[in-house]
């Protein structure tokens, strides 16, 4: 990105974006108060940035038939960096787990993965616990989802204009 240092406008641009990614550019300039060619460029110079990683969908799990989601706490036998990284790949390729986190403390990832029904969430916890290194495996079922948010929290309003930021409004 040519600019290290986001301003308010790229804020908005970013959390409107996060909250609505079929947003036109037409009305994410309109909340952002510039016109959209400025809009438009400032939009390729975040993604060019690698602040907007992509654009997706936010698909519902159980009309697909995905009807349990379970947190998996996995310990291996090794921290070795070769062990770490072969595990990602592992799971990598397990269409079923839809996050991978490496962790600090006592386990060294968790997994949040989703199942059709409790018996094949049995068969994901069995070829877990199957896998190479892996030495535990403790699954936590959730009941519910009460908060669900994407992305991170942006406050587009904290952040001050600066002189070529007024030149662009």
């Amino acid at each position: 990105m040519r600019r290290v240092k986001l301003d308010r406008i790229d804020l908005r641009i970013l959390r409107d974006l996060q909250d609505n990614g079929r947003m036109t550019n037409v009305e994410l300039a309109k909340r952002a108060g510039i016109s959209a060619p400025p809009c438009l460029r400032r939009v390729r110079a975040l993604e060019e940035g690698g602040f907007i990683r992509g654009y997706h969908a936010d698909v519902a799990a159980e009309p697909l038939g995905y009807e349990v989601m379970f947190l998996a706490l996995v310990g291996l036998d090794s921290q070795n960096d070769s062990v770490l990284r072969a595990f990602e790949q592992e799971v990598e390729g397990w269409p079923e787990v839809r996050e991978c986190h490496m962790m600090r403390g006592p386990h060294d990832f968790a997994l949040k993965l989703v199942a059709r029904n409790t018996a094949h969430e049995n068969e994901l916890t069995q070829k877990l616990t199957a896998a190479p290194h892996v030495s535990t495996v403790l699954t936590l079922q959730v009941i519910r989802s009460a908060i669900d948010r994407p992305g991170v929290p942006i406050d587009a309003e904290s952040a001050p204009l600066d002189a070529e930021e007024m030149d662009e409004v």
